[in-house]
């Protein structure tokens, strides 16, 4: 019940809700998607008390581990020490005391803390366990090196004993790769007819997929650093390597460069604060380099500094690495990976994830608790600007289209308000717009994960994924890329795809290979009927629903000629 009391210390708390991070939590890019679960084995960290906070049980305190570390790890830190979401650590959260925590953890706040109470993620007794465990010093987990890696690494099918050309009938170009988020898997669609290839066992909540240089291979990762080798050429497509690369993780990328395509895989890790060169046919883990370090801003010591956004260049035979806290963007050269050169950029702190202008030279990220997007020049390999914009933008790989006054422009989204920043991308023939906030767009509401659009697309399209009111998460704008002035379209996702029970959120557009057809993930619970919703792009109408018992919770959708090429 919602007493005058429980409104009051809402009300308190959300006027000072910046003294404490909690209440500033933003999703990474939000709770339940990419910053809430953290695979971190809740057994693995030593259980032990700390003066001032409430007593727990052992039992107690393992059970508050493992909620922590696949709820809440993501956004604020294995350590707590604040990343995306502000710190938790004991001298913040006593001295607020206990009923102003129960209060934030049941209610959430505007600012992206997720209402874990109201929305009934977590029971009341959960909760209460909650407030007393983040009042207590954070556990730290092991470590996980070469030892481990090789340990966890498989090789299921040799590369001399893979097929030597594709051996199925799919048009692999416009094949998806969808997360099963809650299911531990991923589905293959087919993207012409729409039916689901195959389901194919994965890690924990695959955070992402992405493809070889040749379109060979599909890799994904899961959140608890599991990375699935998919041969997309055998027969029926399947797993022909897997590897753990840590205790939690987000990212894997391969090497693009001419010369060097499907040689390399690297993936960077959340925990342990890392990133490992593999190779590109086995994974075999060959080179691992730390990233605790100094801070870009203040020069301080991070001792968490987790691997965001890894990228492929195409200018040089190197990676570029997003280093979360530290601000600082790595580009690692693969010519000698065992004596690598790797040249640090400063940036912003928080880097989190973003991707290519249109000529694939510029690579534009999100910074974003700074409130920033940082270019970089690959091709000379150095920081090109820094640009202010709306709050905690969140692009996803972002979007690139020709502007009709501007020019070509690059749009991110923002988890903190409701704006859609367009930023001018071509300092060649339009120098005056380049590295600018060229308009600022006014979409639906703030909780924004991703922007799309394609090179035959005249749309461009925003989620709201993580906005309190359902009749804004249940929706997507569209704008007129022609007539940006006129607003957007509603699109009406959720009730298009005719599901009506459960918690229903609209997540991800995505394209297919033609730029035609746009795809829509519709996100429920993991015992609630869930599907992808599939929209003319001309017409803006509704075209197709794909629904199948086996299409639990989908979330990002990739397709394989897009993710291959960087088309977005």
């Amino acid at each position: 019940m919602h007493t005058r009391k429980t409104g009051r210390l809402v009300l308190a708390a959300l006027a000072t809700m910046g003294t404490l991070g909690l209440a500033q939590a933003q999703p990474d890019p939000a709770a339940k998607y990419q910053g809430a679960a953290s695979a971190v084995d809740p057994a693995s960290a030593t259980v032990h008390r700390t003066p001032g906070a409430p007593d727990l049980t052992d039992a107690e305190f393992t059970q508050a581990k493992e909620i922590f570390f696949q709820r809440c790890a993501g956004c604020h830190g294995v350590l707590r020490k604040g990343a995306t979401g502000k710190p938790l650590t004991p001298d913040i959260t006593q001295k607020r005391g206990s009923e102003y925590l129960k209060t934030f953890i049941t209610y959430g706040s505007p600012l992206g803390m997720p209402n874990w109470g109201t929305s009934g993620e977590l029971t009341p007794e959960q909760i209460d366990l909650m407030v007393k465990y983040i009042q207590h010093t954070p556990p730290v987990p092991p470590e996980w090196g070469m030892a481990e890696m090789k340990n966890s690494w498989k090789v299921l099918v040799k590369p001399e004993d893979r097929p030597k050309k594709q051996m199925n009938n799919l048009n692999l170009g416009n094949l998806f790769s969808v997360t099963l988020r809650d299911d531990g898997k991923i589905a293959l669609i087919d993207g012409d007819s729409k039916r689901i290839v195959k389901t194919i066992s994965t890690g924990y909540a695959v955070h992402i997929s992405r493809m070889s240089a040749s379109g060979r291979y599909l890799l994904v990762i899961g959140r608890d650093a599991k990375i699935d080798m998919i041969d997309l050429w055998m027969k029926e497509p399947a797993t022909v390597a897997e590897i753990k690369v840590g205790i939690e993780a987000r990212s894997v990328e391969t090497s693009k460069y001419k010369g060097y395509e499907d040689k390399y895989v690297i993936a960077g890790s959340y925990w342990p604060p890392q990133y490992v060169i593999m190779d590109g046919e086995t994974l075999k883990p060959e080179e691992i380099i730390s990233t605790r370090g100094m801070t870009v801003d203040t020069q301080e010591y991070h001792p968490e500094p987790r691997v965001a956004a890894i990228i492929a260049s195409h200018q040089h035979p190197e990676f570029i690495i997003n280093v979360k806290e530290t601000g600082w963007v790595q580009l690692f050269n693969y010519k000698d990976i065992h004596n690598p050169s790797i040249t640090s950029i400063g940036a912003a702190p928080f880097l989190h994830d973003g991707g290519w202008d249109s000529t694939h030279r510029y690579f534009i990220t999100a910074a974003n608790n700074s409130n920033k997007i940082a270019v970089i020049d690959s091709k000379d390999r150095k920081l090109e600007a820094l640009i202010e914009v709306g709050k905690t933008p969140h692009p996803g790989r972002g979007a690139n289209f020709i502007h009709p006054k501007f020019g070509p422009v690059w749009a991110t989204s923002h988890l903190g308000d409701e704006t859609i920043s367009l930023i001018g991308t071509d300092p060649k023939k339009h120098p005056k717009n380049a590295w600018k906030v060229v308009q600022t767009l006014k979409g639906q509401g703030g909780g924004s994960l991703f922007v799309k659009t394609h090179p035959k697309s005249t749309h461009l399209y925003a989620d709201s994924t993580f906005n309190p009111d359902p009749k804004i998460s249940s929706t997507i704008a569209a704008f007129d890329i022609n007539h940006l002035d006129k607003g957007y379209t509603v699109l009406p996702i959720i009730e298009w795809a005719g599901i009506k029970d459960g918690s229903l959120r609209v997540v991800q557009p995505e394209f297919n290979a033609a730029g035609d057809e746009v795809w829509f993930s519709v996100w429920n619970m993991k015992d609630k009927e869930s599907a992808i919703v599939v929209v003319d792009d001309h017409t803006l109408k509704l075209k197709k629903v794909i629904k199948d018992p086996r299409l639990i919770t989908p979330t990002g959708k990739f397709n394989v000629n897009n993710t291959q090429h960087d088309i977005y």
